[in-house]
Formats: structure tokens, C-alpha cells, sequence
């Protein structure tokens, strides 16, 4: 479930467990072309965002981050939104 940490004010936070997006839908490959997927998991200026964040693992993480790179370079998806 979840459990309470304190941050710099002593005041509790939850600390929620975060399942991975793509193991617990039995997503093996990332294709560049999947831009829909993938806009889930950048932000609103086109960055990546951290597993922290996401709660994606590690695997997933660096499949991810290198299919954004080539739908960037193929223009599927823009490098910046400024």
C-alpha cells in the first residue's frame, strides 16, 4: 500500500508503488512509430519524463527514451514545444 515519509517540514507525504505501464500490459517492444504511447510520458513542453514520476522501470525507461529520440529525428514527434 502506501507509507508516510516526511519531507523538510516534518509534515507526512504518501509514497505511492507505481506499477509499470508497459509490463503490466505484456508491452514488449516501443515502436518509434507508437507516438501515442509515448506522448503519455513526456511532458508539455516534449520532454521525458523521470521513471519517478512515470513509475515506469529501468527497461522500459531506456526503450522509451531511445524510441522518442528516432520519432524525433523522423519528425513524429517535435524536439521542443518553444
Amino acid at each position: 500500500m502506501s507509507m508516510m515519509r516526511t519531507n523538510k517540514n516534518n509534515a507526512p507525504r504518501p509514497v505511492m508503488n507505481k506499477a509499470c505501464h508497459f509490463c503490466t500490459n505484456g508491452i514488449d517492444d516501443l515502436e518509434y512509430r507508437e507516438v501515442r504511447v509515448m506522448q503519455k510520458f513526456l511532458s508539455s513542453y516534449a520532454k521525458i519524463l523521470p521513471r519517478k514520476k512515470t513509475g515506469i522501470c529501468s527497461k522500459h525507461q531506456r526503450m522509451l527514451a531511445q524510441a522518442v529520440k528516432r520519432a524525433r529525428f523522423m519528425a513524429l514527434i517535435p524536439y521542443t514545444t518553444r
